[in-house]
C-alpha cells in the first residue's frame, strides 16, 4: 500500500492491526515488542514534546534504537526537519556538517554532544516532512541530499510492490540507518508491509543477532553478507535476502542460494530514495525497475532515472550541483548499464569508477580491481593514476613487490600495456572505505 508519510503508514496499521507486533528489540538481555498500536502512541506523544520546544531542525545520531526510530517519525510528524548522522564520524568533520544542514537540536548521549561543544544556532523555516541523508556516509565532501517521508515512503512502496512481505515475517534490522538503503529497505520495507521489523543491535552483534531475532527477511550488504556467510550465521528461518549498496560477488550470491534462501539484489541511489530496480528471477544481476520509474540509457551507456515519486528534493543548498546532475525531472546517475532481450537492467561500471589513461583508453576500476582482488586473494586493494602510471594501492605488509608482480601476471597479460600496473604502493592501513564497504577514492588519492 503507498502511504503519503510516516504517520499514515504507522496510523493505518495501529487501526487495522493494533495489536501487530511493529518492532522488537534486546532492552536488558531480554527480547521485547513494541505493536503499532503502541508505536503510534508514543510517535505522537514524543511529536507533541518535540512542538513545544520550538526548534526547527534535528539532528539524529542513528545508533538504531526503538528510541531513536521513534525519535525521527515524531520529529518528521512534529514538522521538523530531520538530518540523520553518524556517530563514528570524526567530531572536526560534524562540526562543520552541523551549521551546513542548519541543526538546531541534537539527539543522541550526553557523550556526543558533550564531544562537540558546538553551539547549535541554526534552524529552518521549510523543513516539514524533509528528512536529509548524506552520499557515501558522512564525509567532508558530502552532500546532504533532500528526500521526503512521501518519497521514503513511496520507496518503499516501489520495493514491496516487487517483493511484498507479509505480516508474519520479520524483517532484520542490521544496516545504519544514516544510509537510506538501511533506512527504507531495513526499516520502512517492513512497516509498509504491515510486518514486524527487528532492530538490530549493532556491529558488535553481528555474530548473534539472526539466533537472537530468528528474521525471516534480511537486508545487507554485500560485506556484511561475506561475514555472515563466512561464519554461518544466517539462522533456519531465514528465507529472503536483500542485496544492495554496492558490487556483490556472484559467487557470494549463488552461495546463499544453494542453502534454499532467496535472493535479490537490489540496485539504487541515495538520490531516488534508494531502489529503482531489484532482481526477481535466477539472474541475480538482471534486475526488474521498480513501477514508478522510467529508466533509460544514455548514448554513453549511463544510467538516466525519471521518477515523480521517489526524486531527491535536490543537494542541500547546493543548488548547481543538483542542476548538473538532476535535468529536466532526469537523474544523471553516473553509473553505467544496459537492457537485456526481456527488458531487465544490468549495471555494468560506473563512468566516475574508472582511469582515463594516457593513450586515451579507458580502465573500468570494479572489473579490474575485481580480478585483481581474486589473484592477490584479498579485498583491500584499489587501483589509481600516480602521474601516468596504473598503481597498485595495497594493504599488504608481507609481499615484496616482486612477489605481488609474480602474482598478478595473469592480469598483466590479459591487458594492454597502458592498463597494466605500472606501480605498487603498500599501505600499513585498511585503505578509506565508505560504511557500504566503497572506496573513498578521493581519500585514497590524497595519500599517494
Amino acid at each position: 500500500m503507498r502511504f503519503s508519510g510516516f504517520a499514515d503508514m504507522i496510523g493505518h496499521f495501529a487501526q487495522r492491526t493494533p495489536d501487530a507486533p511493529a518492532l522488537k528489540f534486546e532492552e536488558g538481555g531480554a527480547l521485547h515488542t513494541l505493536s503499532y498500536a503502541q508505536l503510534e502512541e508514543a510517535v505522537a506523544a514524543r511529536a507533541e514534546e518535540i512542538r513545544a520546544n520550538g526548534k526547527t531542525c534535528l539532528g539524529v545520531f542513528t545508533d538504531g534504537s526503538v528510541a531513536c526510530v521513534t525519535e525521527i517519525f515524531a520529529a518528521v510528524r512534529a514538522g521538523v526537519q530531520v538530518v540523520l548522522l553518524d556517530e563514528t564520524v570524526p567530531t572536526p568533520i560534524l562540526r562543520g556538517l552541523l551549521p551546513y544542514t542548519d541543526v538546531d537540536f541534537l539527539w543522541g548521549t550526553d557523550e556526543l554532544r558533550e564531544k562537540l561543544k558546538y553551539n547549535l544556532a541554526g534552524g529552518v523555516k521549510d523543513g516539514m516532512g524533509k528528512v536529509l541523508f548524506f552520499t557515501s556516509g558522512t564525509t567532508e565532501r558530502s552532500k546532504a541530499v533532500v528526500l521526503t517521508e512521501k518519497s521514503l515512503c513511496s520507496s518503499a512502496y516501489n520495493g514491496g510492490t516487487l517483493l511484498p512481505l507479509m505480516a508474519q515475517d520479520t524483517l532484520l534490522c542490521m544496516l545504519p540507518l544514516n544510509h537510506v538503503f538501511g533506512f527504507v529497505c531495513g526499516l520502512l520495507w517492513g512497516l509498509s508491509c504491515g510486518a514486524c521489523v527487528a532492530l538490530g543491535r549493532g556491529a558488535r552483534h553481528y555474530i548473534d543477532d539472526c539466533d537472537f531475532f530468528k528474521p525471516t527477511v534480511i537486508s545487507v550488504v554485500p560485506m556484511l553478507l561475506g561475514f555472515l556467510m563466512k561464519r554461518n550465521l544466517l539462522n533456519d528461518e531465514l528465507k529472503l535476502l536483500l542485496v544492495g549498496a554496492g558490487d556483490c560477488p556472484a559467487a557470494l550470491l549463488q552461495n546463499a542460494r544453494s542453502r534454499g534462501i532467496r535472493v535479490s539484489f537490489g540496485y539504487g541511489l541515495t538520490e531516488t530514495s534508494s531502489g529503482v530496480a531489484l532482481s526477481l528471477g535466477d539472474d541475480p544481476y538482471a534486475m526488474t525497475v521498480c513501477p514508478d520509474d522510467e529508466i533509460t540509457i544514455a548514448p554513453d551507456g549511463e544510467i538516466l532515472v525519471k521518477v515523480r515519486s521517489c526524486m531527491m528534493k535536490g543537494y542541500y543548498k547546493c543548488h548547481e550541483d543538483t542542476n548538473a546532475v538532476l535535468v529536466g525531472g532526469v537523474l544523471h546517475t553516473g553509473d553505467l548499464g544496459r537492457f537485456d532481450d526481456r527488458g531487465r537492467l544490468h549495471v555494468t561500471g560506473r563512468k566516475k569508477d574508472m582511469l582515463v589513461l594516457s593513450d586515451g583508453t579507458k580502465l573500468f576500476l570494479p572489473e579490474a580491481e575485481q580480478e585483481l582482488s581474486q589473484l592477490l586473494g584479498t579485498a583491500d586493494l584499489a587501483l589509481a593514476l600516480q602521474g601516468d602510471k596504473v598503481t597498485l594501492v595495497i594493504c599488504d605488509s608481507v609481499r615484496s613487490d616482486e612477489m605481488i608482480f609474480k602474482t598478478i601476471e595473469p592480469y598483466q597479460g590479459s591487458r594492454p600495456r597502458s592498463q597494466q600496473v605500472a606501480a605498487i604502493v603498500r599501505q600499513t592501513e585498511p585503505l578509506p572505505r565508505t560504511a557500504n564497504g566503497k572506496i573513498r577514492r578521493w581519500e585514497l588519492n590524497t595519500r599517494l
